[in-house]
């Protein structure tokens, strides 16, 4: 293959790194000539005018740069295997790679949602690094380039959690973030490396065949066991969640967006692909008479965990983005329950929750960084009487606690919907049930606390003192557009959720 094939391949990551170097270089630039003229205070409005074009400028390249990312996607072959797993493109790949790319396109479009950063052009110069990471990932079959997407991406959300220099719980939970994903880093380079010994490879389908023809040792079991820890890190899965409810709060409001949606669906993607494709021959079975040693009972155990703390604890929230730091930890936990289930409809039922919960959650975080924009908080008290200030951010954060909560039609109950249906015709005797059930009575318990949230919006009267003038919300177009946008998403993949579901079972082989 000739190095101009490769780079015709890679077009995609090619084209979104050059634009992260070109808004890094756009933001150096402007924020050179911002220092030069805070110098001098003699133009004090046009440095302003000055920032706010520079601002403009990079979320613009940004944003197009993504979008020519996506056309290039479209223009890449149907299939093709390269190194031996590293870079793969399938109907699968190249539509999460678009789902990935546009939940980025929609963090930047709500990064000014609040207060700009002091350093816009290095920030967005981060989300389309984190973006790079989120397409190694799901492009390849491969563990160590599998390894090369998880640091890139978590290199990047560690930065960008931290971003905000102004406020202590912004660094608080970088340090907590770095400290967790490093330890699950290793957790799972120490995995690979014990599997790679035991089989001696590390593409998925070669696996996936010497585990076939070879006996179970406990080095081997050791190394499947670690790597699903590492991955549980990731996704946020109890008893491995410690790190999400301050990394969701103290990061800044984007952030928090982008790791509550870009990394959950890559992450999902590729933990799918290793159990299932990878990690075949070892599933083992996590039906309630029929247990016996695997991944599957530990997913299993994993996927219980997550519903039973996630659910208990957001009961006890006051701040909506811990609200749906705790919720995130009950999602994840459903949608291991498509991976216990396993086979191709198990993968797509996953696949299909995991994207419309992040669609949900970059919508919400939208509607978060909005009012705390006006409010400078994002505690229920904020979000009181929102009704009254922006009916449009009210009714689009109704749609997303609803589809959160599994109300129809909206997409949330089409997901869990397809996602219980087929975990409990996953075996002819219903062999999970009993984690269906699980998840029925968690989902009931959540309606509760997203009730809370809009009790706060539509019901309680604004709790601003009496002399406080109590404007109406009037934030920028763009963003209240992109709110809107996701808000009509929601509500369309519940209205005619095969146009998602179909898409994403015709990917799978």
């Amino acid at each position: 293959m000739s190095y101009l094939e490769l780079l015709k391949l890679a077009s995609p990551e090619i084209v979104i790194v050059i634009t992260a170097l070109v808004v890094l270089a756009i933001g150096l630039v402007t924020g050179h000539a911002k220092s030069s003229a805070t110098i001098s205070t003699a133009k004090p409005a046009h440095t302003v005018s000055h920032t706010s074009i520079a601002t403009g400028i990079c979320s613009v390249v940004a944003a197009l740069g993504l979008a020519i990312a996506i056309g290039a996607i479209l223009m890449l072959p149907q299939s093709t295997t390269l190194f031996g797993g590293m870079l793969v493109i399938t109907p699968l790949t190249r539509l999460f790679k678009i789902i990935c790319i546009a939940l980025a396109f929609f963090t930047v479009l709500l990064i000014t949602s609040q207060k700009p950063p002091p350093h816009l052009g290095e920030y967005l110069a981060l989300v389309l690094f984190a973006t790079v990471g989120l397409m190694l990932l799901v492009g390849s079959e491969e563990l160590l380039m599998i390894f090369i997407g998880l640091e890139l991406l978590g290199l990047s959300l560690y930065v960008m959690t931290a971003f905000d220099k102004t406020d202590v719980r912004s660094a608080e939970a970088g340090l907590k973030y770095l400290l967790f994903g490093s330890t699950s880093s290793a957790f799972t380079l120490f995995g690979i490396s014990l599997i790679y010994g035991m089989s001696g490879t590390t593409g998925l389908a070669a696996i996936s065949e010497k585990l076939a023809t070879a006996s179970v040792q406990p080095l081997l079991a050791v190394g499947i066991v670690m790597t699903l820890v590492g991955f549980a890190f990731k996704i946020a899965a109890a008893p491995f969640h410690l790190w999400a409810p301050d990394a969701y709060q103290g990061a800044p409001v984007p952030s928090a967006a982008f790791i509550a949606s870009g990394s959950k669906v890559a992450s999902f993607v590729v933990l799918g692909k290793i159990v299932l494709v990878g990690f075949a021959p070892m599933r083992g079975s996590a039906d309630w008479h029929a247990m016996t040693a695997g991944w599957s009972p530990v997913l299993a155990a994993l996927a219980s965990l997550s519903i039973l703390i996630g659910n208990m604890v957001a009961l006890a929230q006051s701040n909506v983005r811990r609200l749906l730091a705790y919720s995130a930890v009950a999602h994840g936990g459903y949608t291991l329950i498509g991976l216990v289930a396993g086979g191709r409809d198990g993968f797509a039922a996953a696949l299909f929750y995991t994207t419309i919960y992040a669609v949900t959650l970059v919508g919400a975080f939208g509607v978060v960084g909005l009012v705390r924009r006006k409010t400078g908080g994002d505690n229920f008290s904020d979000f009181s009487g929102l009704v009254s200030r922006s009916p449009l951010l009210a009714g689009c954060m109704a749609i997303f606690m609803l589809s959160l909560a599994g109300i129809p039609p909206l997409a949330g109950f089409f997901g869990k919907f397809y996602l219980f249906s087929t975990a409990l015709h996953a075996s002819a005797n219903h062999g999970l049930l009993w984690l269906v059930a699980l998840a029925l009575f968690g989902s009931f318990i959540s309606l509760y606390y997203y009730l809370l949230v809009l009790k706060a919006i539509f019901v309680n009267e604004p709790s601003l003192p009496a002399a406080q003038p109590f404007d109406r919300l009037t934030p920028d177009l763009v963003q209240r557009a992109a709110v809107a946008v996701l808000a009509a998403a929601v509500l369309f993949l519940g209205v005619m959720p095969d146009v998602l579901a179909a898409r994403i079972l015709a990917a799978l082989p």
